[in-house]
């Protein structure tokens, strides 16, 4: 229980911190973003690919993003089985991304790649690795709702895969 509200507290803490940022972004004219840097906040359902019961994945993070649409990001979040939330593990991500930076005009929609390295850790520390892809939607200058598909593989054993559907809050 106290990983868990280990986890919920860093991750309400750096989104805080990261929404706190008050500068003037300079705006991109070409594809109308504002900023290079995102925080997001996510939940996620999801499962595994042995057939196990549904699992639940939260977390936060935060990516760089360059002008050419290439990133780089890293998360913390907490993965559970529906049935027993204080047996999950945390996850640790560094990952590399892809931002379509020019797939609508206005800007406010942005679809996203990505994949890297996933930490396992619950009393020892496993090897992993993810990929997904999604959208972020700006319906605000600062804020927007994200969607994104991710799996999670162990390296220990290629075979078990969590898989989850994440429904988000990204800010800049």
């Amino acid at each position: 229980m106290r990983q868990i509200t280990f986890v919920l507290v860093l991750v309400i803490s750096l989104s805080a911190a990261v929404a706190a940022q008050t500068a003037s972004p300079k705006v991109n004219q070409t594809t109308n973003q504002t900023g290079n840097s995102y925080g997001y906040i996510f939940a996620a359902p999801g499962g595994t690919s042995e057939g196990g019961g549904g699992t639940l994945h939260i977390g936060g993070g935060g990516e760089g993003v360059f002008k050419n649409g290439a990133g780089i990001g890293a998360e913390l979040a907490y993965l559970s089985p529906f049935q027993s939330f204080g047996d999950g593990i945390g996850t640790f991500s560094i990952n590399g991304s892809y931002h379509f930076l020019k797939s609508s005009k206005s800007g406010k929609v942005v679809p996203f790649v990505t994949g890297g390295y996933t930490g396992f850790f619950r009393g020892g520390y496993s090897n992993g690795v993810n990929f997904g892809a999604g959208v972020n939607y700006w319906f605000k200058p600062r804020i927007g709702m994200r969607l994104e598909f991710r799996d999670n593989v162990f390296l220990q054993d290629s075979s078990s895969h969590f898989l989850n559907v994440r429904f988000g809050l990204t800010f800049r």
